[in-house]
């Protein structure tokens, strides 16, 4: 010990921060034990000491136990160990207070009832495997009896909500919304019924089906119609349905029995089908939980082309029974 410099008790709080009585609280408990003591008992400390104080106040910071920081002083587990320990443990602990964040930021935004708080709670704190038994139930019912079909293999995968286990809380607020809609049943048989109409109206050998040709059509036809003002009742729309209609007729390859009217009131038909809000807002969520672009709300022109098609029922569709 000759020549080190010794520091006190007073010395070492100046130096650290840490009040007196922490430090004594430390020296007592073995994790910074003193060099000597005085001739009057006071405890003198070796210069490592301010390190080893360091340490520790960072390491209780960040949260570990005083008994494991003080095998970490005595060398008994390694410091490396600890922290890979650690921090597997705040892991679990963020992606919790995400959750907790996510249910409490939509009560707030929702006004929701203790009854609704205890279910989102609960949707926000399902495992992977009940998640994913959730979304197979849901598909399932929506493409009963039609999975095999070789048009639903993409429909299929575009509808299934993936959450990350670091997902934002953002993220986890969409995924218990998203949850809500699985399990509404009036929902799920509005989309089998989507599911029956893309596999009954398509052509042979077609992947596509009308209802996603429909959906392409409204966005390339209506979109800037909508933009441009034009109603759908107005002269300027005529164009646009005879492209709808076009578009149906190639699809079904002959025209009804009732003749182009019938044609017209089918498609309006099936806009109002696809026109549901809960698809588009399954779809919204969807791009949430899962990272993708928002995708573009085509309600607004599904209801102007379902109106356009209606207020002209007998025209008859350009190309009707010719096949592309």
């Amino acid at each position: 010990m000759d020549g080190e410099t010794l520091y006190s008790i007073g010395d070492l709080a100046r130096r650290t921060g840490l009040t007196v009585k922490a430090i004594r609280f430390y020296a007592d408990s073995g994790i910074v034990p003193p060099a000597d003591r005085t001739p009057a008992g006071y405890r003198r400390f070796p210069s490592d000491a301010i390190a080893r104080i360091s340490l520790v106040r960072t390491l209780r910071e960040l949260g570990v136990d005083l008994t494991t920081i003080r095998k970490i002083m005595e060398r008994e587990i390694a410091l490396a160990d600890v922290a890979a320990t650690h921090a597997e443990a705040l892991e679990l602990q963020i992606r919790v207070l995400r959750q907790h964040l996510a249910v409490l930021t939509a009560v707030a935004r929702r006004g929701s009832t203790p009854q609704e708080m205890t279910l989102m709670h609960k949707l926000a704190r399902l495992s992977e495997a009940e998640r994913q038994r959730l979304i197979d139930d849901f598909l399932g019912s929506v493409f009963d009896g039609l999975r095999d079909h070789p048009v639903l293999g993409a429909v299929t995968r575009s509808l299934v909500p993936e959450m990350s286990d670091d997902a934002t809380p953002e993220q986890i607020e969409a995924w218990v919304e998203l949850a809500e809609l699985l399990q509404d049943e009036d929902f799920r048989a509005s989309m089998h019924g989507m599911a029956q109409d893309l596999v009954a109206d398509r052509a042979p050998h077609d992947t596509t089906g009308l209802i996603r040709i429909l959906a392409e059509a409204v966005r390339a036809q209506v979109t800037p119609a909508l933009k441009a003002g034009v109603e759908p009742d107005s002269p300027e729309a005529e164009p646009i349905v005879t492209v709808l209609a076009a578009h149906c007729a190639d699809i079904l390859g002959s025209p009804p029995p009732s003749g182009p009217g019938d044609l017209h009131l089918r498609l309006a038909a099936r806009l109002d089908q696809m026109n549901d809000p809960r698809r588009d807002r399954y779809l919204s969520l969807l791009a949430v939980v899962n990272g993708w672009p928002a995708p573009e709300c085509l309600t607004p022109a599904f209801a102007w082309s379902a109106t356009a098609l209606r207020a002209r029922p007998g025209a008859a569709p350009r190309g009707f029974g010719r096949r592309c």
